[in-house]
């Protein structure tokens, strides 16, 4: 029982560093530099690139023990073999553990900001692909509706 349970604990240690270690490059990607390009020079002109800067991640940890002999749940006493409690002479033991975690970082321009001569100027990237997508999108959902009305009115 002893083994498990440290088996258990140090596994949890690693996953709180590794946590912490995502943790710490999620922060390092709100820093300005990651939103903000170079500032490109060319003549009387600068261009700087802004982007939007995404991160997720998600953690689990499990564990779990068992001691000894249990007697079996109320509900589960006339049930096939479920539940019942081991017979005499048998011991209990225990074990488990479990843990996992993951993330996703993106990111994609969003503006262009030209300071020149004449001031400066904030000109937005288009994404066509985005766009479109969220046209279809529109599109499917208004027929869905439509559907669904005319249905409502028939019936």
């Amino acid at each position: 029982m002893g083994e498990a349970s440290e088996g258990i604990k140090m596994m949890a240690a690693k996953s709180q560093e590794q946590v912490m270690a995502l943790v710490d490059k999620l922060i390092a990607t709100a820093r300005p530099s990651a939103v903000y390009g170079e500032p490109v020079k060319s003549g009387n002109y600068t261009v700087i690139t802004a982007s939007e800067v995404t991160a997720a991640g998600g953690f689990g940890l499990g564990s779990g023990s068992y001691t000894g002999p249990m007697s079996p749940p109320l509900e589960a006493k006339e049930t096939k073999n479920e539940g019942r409690p081991p017979q005499p002479g048998q011991e209990g033991e225990g074990g488990g553990g479990g843990g996992g975690g993951g993330g996703a970082f993106t990111g994609r321009p969003v503006a262009v900001i030209t300071i020149g001569p004449a001031g400066v100027e904030v000109q937005p990237v288009v994404d066509p692909t985005k766009m479109a997508l969220a046209f279809f999108t529109a599109l499917g959902a208004m027929f869905m509706m439509w559907g669904r009305m005319r249905k409502a009115s028939r019936g």
